[in-house]
């Protein structure tokens, strides 16, 4: 049971301090966007097994009913093997903060999505006012779309039931077809990989638990990776010149090349698409995302090893 608990909670430490500033400084994310993105979710996912397998070994150890509901299909072997009985004094302790820290989780995870909620119903109701009817010249096949008057050129995806995308006026009158192609497939990009989902996963732990160095990395990487993933998507289709030319059109007026922090990201994905860089070979990437995946099953190894020795 010490044991158990002691493996768990210094794979979690290593997944959140150490193991996320060294992938911040990994040139390889950058190359490979969706894979770095994966390896992020490994790592927090990670973390949150390990502290859930500790809630449940805690919480049978402190609690008998627990124990004999956890433990209720397994031979009485595997329950010894465990020696829930014999559990450390601080095992009641580190029970508490693991549930207060599964239930401030779960609020901040909730939160999250009535505020995303809220804004969208907010921004959809707003748009229903400004925009007028789609110009009939616009081809339907691009899929649903909605135009706003505004003489900025600008382009963004609104998840929701349904998603809608929104193109303004300016950008329809500054960009070509093919860079205007280029932007719908990049905001198509994040649609199909869900990546809303992904931020509000992000936000929500970061704002959570500012203090934890994995959970601050991993909402501003996830913001940076899925705009280099959907760049990425973008250009395969229409090429990196047009997607890096459809860039700079719609946040010129934004300063996208200046030096200021907030804009920062703009310049690297215009400098990244306009020298794209040398892709991984196809052994490294199998091999890199076969690690990844095989990362979140630490926890579950540990602490299933004792019941698998019991058994064998």
């Amino acid at each position: 049971m010490t044991v158990c608990l002691l493996l768990l909670s210094v794979v979690a430490l290593t997944a959140a301090v150490p193991a996320p500033r060294t992938l911040v400084r990994a040139a390889w994310p950058e190359r490979e966007p969706v894979i770095g993105l994966w390896v992020w979710q490994c790592l927090v996912a990670t973390v949150l097994l390990c502290c859930l397998t500790a809630l449940v070994l805690g919480a049978a150890a402190v609690f008998q009913t627990v124990r004999d509901q956890v433990f209720a299909p397994a031979p009485p072997r595997v329950a010894a093997a465990y020696d829930l009985s014999a559990a450390p004094p601080w095992a009641a302790v580190l029970t508490l903060s693991l549930a207060c820290g599964a239930a401030w989780t779960t609020a901040m995870l909730v939160r999250e999505l009535f505020e995303a909620r809220r804004r969208r119903g907010q921004a959809r109701a707003h748009l229903a006012e400004r925009a007028p009817d789609l110009p009939a010249g616009l081809p339907a096949v691009r899929g649903p779309l909605l135009v706003l008057e505004d003489e900025y050129p600008d382009a963004w995806w609104m998840p929701g039931s349904p998603p809608q995308l929104i193109v303004t006026t300016g950008a329809l009158h500054r960009l070509t077809d093919h860079q205007l192609d280029a932007v719908l497939t990049h905001e198509r990009g994040h649609a199909r990989a869900r990546h809303d989902w992904l931020l509000h996963l992000s936000t929500a732990l970061a704002t959570g638990f500012p203090r934890v160095p994995l959970f601050a990395h991993f909402c501003d990487q996830t913001h940076r990776l899925v705009e280099l993933s959907a760049d990425d998507t973008a250009s395969r289709r229409c090429g990196h010149l047009t997607t890096a030319l459809a860039l700079i059109e719609l946040n010129q007026h934004r300063g996208v090349l200046s030096c200021a922090s907030s804009h920062r990201l703009l310049g690297e994905r215009v400098d990244r698409l306009l020298e794209p860089p040398a892709r991984l070979d196809r052994r490294h990437r199998a091999l890199t995302t076969t690690a990844a995946a095989l990362v979140p099953l630490l926890p579950l190894l540990i602490t299933f090893a004792p019941g698998l020795t019991a058994l064998a």
